[in-house]
């Protein structure tokens, strides 16, 4: 049996929710190793003049907890 790692990240975009949701992974990709798996959580917006000036989200990266043998 594996045991996994979940992680919150919240990633920011000015393009969309996606490219938020990608900067979220790209990000903890530079320091987790093996990510198995992202959910996105939640979305949200900074409005400014009636338009979306950010997308946000919000991400759980899950990732493999490795044994490491104690010397």
């Amino acid at each position: 049996m594996t045991a996994v790692k979940i992680v919150k990240i919240t990633g920011s975009a000015e393009e969309s929710w996606q490219a938020a949701a990608e900067e979220a992974f790209r990000e903890a990709s530079k320091t987790i190793d093996d990510i198995s798996g992202v959910e996105v959580e939640d979305w949200t917006a900074d409005v400014e003049d009636g338009e979306i000036s950010e997308y946000r989200a919000t991400v759980e990266v899950a990732f493999p907890v490795h044994d490491q043998q104690r010397q």
